[in-house]
């Protein structure tokens, strides 16, 4: 198996995500971006109970795949799909610009 260059590499980088690779470098030592704000003031709003909601754009700062992790009891009783619909609902708007998304959820421990 053959290894990528680094410029095979930002190339893939530039037609996923639509930007140079130097931006995805300066990306890793940023805040949050704009797209995790967004998507994190929405959780905040849709989960007043959350405890813990953590938005990480993983596609090196595109918007293109988003991992989300929400504490909340407004999950407990509910099975994992049903926590994760509850977060698509949520999302309904920002999931139709996105690639993918990572969602992980749970109830907090007394």
């Amino acid at each position: 198996m053959a290894a990528w260059s680094p410029s095979t590499a930002a190339l893939l980088l530039r037609r996923i995500c639509g930007i140079p690779l130097l931006h995805c470098a300066q990306r890793m030592f940023a805040s949050q971006t704009e797209g995790e704000l967004k998507v994190t003031q929405i959780l905040k709003k849709n989960f007043p109970q959350a405890t813990t909601i953590k938005v990480t754009d993983i596609s090196g700062g595109c918007g293109a795949m988003y991992e989300i992790q929400i504490e909340s009891e407004e999950f407990k009783e509910k099975r994992t799909v049903q926590q994760h619909q509850m977060v698509n609902q949520a999302l309904k708007e920002e999931i139709k610009g996105m690639h993918g998304l990572r969602i992980f959820t749970s109830v907090p421990k007394r």
